[in-house]
């Protein structure tokens, strides 16, 4: 479980995450969700460790977070950030094998080869695993990125906009592979979504923030409501159920 106690983050005299407090549980997919500046891409990096906090305190498996050595908490938790940018020329399968360094130091076994096939096969990339990223379009190459966190083999995934550059189809496939993950691998996965639809229809657990401050959280059910969207986004909403699933309406 990660625990989350009266975290804050400040840029200048403005606190982008105002202490915020949840716990997320192990098994499942929790979306973060809000408006643009809602705090929530700071707040998956803080628990990632990847940005320092101005306040509060982080466990992971009852361990604060600044106590965990690098080696052990890429082996506990992994991270895909929005924007992904490696300047030497790798192929996808190259990629990937990134994701077993935390095991291999480089020096990949036969155990580190077949969490990189399967990994590949996961994302459906094995009949391009050796073309060049610069070769790819934009949905290859993030599916590329997915698998190499994918290939890490962590308890904890954490994913900032993993549907960035992806159309429809390839979006669905993606929430696919992750409810799988949860479902039949045990994964605890977190996640910053935009789009209320799927979070809604892929999500156990919400959390809604705006400006910075925790607004909401709870099973997915109990989020995706008509007041309590309303509330976040500022917006009208009408919500249809369409085969169990509720599906927000907000284009009119």
């Amino acid at each position: 479980m990660i625990e989350i106690k009266n975290v804050v983050k400040k840029y200048g005299n403005k606190n982008v995450v105002d202490n915020v407090s949840m716990k997320i549980l192990d098994g499942k997919i929790t979306s973060f969700i809000g408006p643009n500046g809602a705090g929530k891409s700071t707040l998956l990096s803080m628990i990632s460790r990847l940005v320092k906090r101005d306040g509060g305190e982080i466990f992971i498996d009852g361990k604060e977070v600044s106590n965990w050595d690098n080696d052990n908490l890429a082996k506990k938790l992994s991270i895909l950030k929005q924007s992904n940018h490696i300047n030497i020329r790798l192929t996808i399968r190259e990629l990937v094998s990134f994701g077993r360094f935390p095991y291999s130091q480089g020096k990949l076994t036969k155990e580190d080869l077949k969490y990189i096939d399967e990994a590949i096969e996961y994302m459906k990339l094995s009949d391009i695993e050796n073309k060049y990223l610069d070769q790819l379009s934009g949905g290859q190459r993030q599916r590329a990125y997915i698998a190499m966190v994918i290939a890490q083999n962590t308890d904890y995934i954490l994913l900032d906009e993993p549907l960035n550059n992806l159309d429809m189809k390839h979006s669905v496939q993606i929430m696919k592979i992750l409810r799988s993950l949860v479902d039949d691998l045990g994964k605890t996965i977190i996640l910053v979504i935009h789009d209320i639809n799927f979070a809604s229809c892929y999500s156990d657990y919400i959390v809604a923030l705006k400006d910075g401050k925790l607004i909401s959280h709870g099973d997915a059910d109990e989020i995706i409501d008509k007041p309590v969207l309303e509330k976040i986004y500022n917006m009208d909403f009408e919500i249809k159920n369409i085969d169990n699933n509720k599906i927000c309406v907000y284009y009119n």
